[in-house]
């Protein structure tokens, strides 16, 4: 094997490191390294936290930041005229023993209502598929209300909705930001 970078044949005569990955020398090897960064972007703090999200990991382009959670692209501004799109959750909410499955736009004033512990989980969608977990769990229930047993079947059901979910919120930021750039394309 040659000891020759392999751009000897434009005249490069850099010596090739012992741990390159390719006969390149260090001046080539960066040189692959710029190009890749700015083709697929450099992982990052932001120079400010995402707008929709609040994530401050972001990819710099050479055309600007995005944000590597939600992709949204740092300084565009939803339109305004438009009106915020609808993002129905279904969620699961902890008080002492037991877990609330209920739906809802507006999660925060929702809440605000509610006496709870902990939110346990966020799961999109609207009233059917609340009605679909209300008829999957019914044997936890509560009767006539929509609270029921933090049974294993339930917490294993929440565990699943959980997986790569350090904070329920940050899921629902994600969602209403994809949103947001779907309505705004």
């Amino acid at each position: 094997m040659s000891n020759a970078c392999l751009a000897a044949d434009a005249g490069c005569r850099g010596p090739i490191p012992d741990d390159a990955p390719v006969r390149l020398c260090a001046a080539h090897l960066g040189a692959i390294a710029e190009w890749q960064a700015d083709h697929d972007g450099t992982v990052d703090l932001l120079p400010v936290s995402c707008r929709v999200c609040g994530s401050r990991l972001g990819v710099r382009f050479p055309s600007g930041w995005m944000c590597a959670v939600c992709e949204w692209a740092v300084g565009d501004v939803a339109d305004g005229e438009l009106p915020p799109p609808r993002l129905d959750v279904v969620y699961y909410l902890r008080y002492a023993d037991r877990v609330k499955i209920g739906t809802t736009a507006n999660p925060r004033r929702r809440f605000a209502a509610i006496r709870h512990d902990e939110l346990l989980a966020f799961e999109r969608g609207d009233r059917l598929v609340e009605a679909r977990r209300h008829a999957q769990f019914s044997e936890l229930r509560h009767p006539r209300t929509e609270w029921f047993r933090y049974g294993d079947e339930l917490r294993r059901h929440i565990d699943v909705l959980r997986v790569g979910v350090d904070d329920p919120w940050r899921l629902h930021h994600r969602w209403r930001s994809e949103l947001l750039a779907a309505q705004a394309a």
